[in-house]
């Protein structure tokens, strides 16, 4: 499955986003899905993730209260609602999926096998 994000661009803290992961190539409706973010010069770090039918979430306590993850299978695409912005947040975002035959998530980068090319972020103070 091939995917990509979108979504990302500048806006003022306090502000809000939604990030879209869209999938193609096939149907993904068995793939946990995470967002992970990379600021510059620092490495890749877990936001959030949801399972296959979306049951199941888990969130990088950062962004705890501020985010939500949420999935459309029949639209084959992952949202990121990104509320009460904060400079910090800024970093390119990227979605990522692994198929799974159990309702679970991951929050590691590495338990991942499929990778899309991120959208920029940039929150302003």
């Amino acid at each position: 499955v091939q995917l990509q994000a979108s979504g990302g661009g500048l806006v003022q803290a306090g502000g809000s986003l939604r990030l879209s992961c869209a999938a193609s190539g096939r149907p993904f409706s068995r793939d946990v899905i995470a967002w992970f973010r990379q600021a510059p010069g620092k490495e890749r770090d877990f936001v959030a993730t949801i399972s296959r039918s979306g049951a199941n979430t888990a969130y990088a306590d950062s962004v705890k209260g501020r985010f939500t993850i949420s999935r459309d299978n029949a639209k084959n695409t992952v949202y990121l609602e990104m509320d009460s912005l904060k400079p910090e947040d800024t970093a390119v975002y990227i979605c990522a999926s692994r198929p799974s035959i159990l309702s679970v998530v991951w929050t590691t980068p590495g338990e991942y096998t499929n990778w899309g090319q991120g959208t920029l972020v940039t929150v302003s103070s």
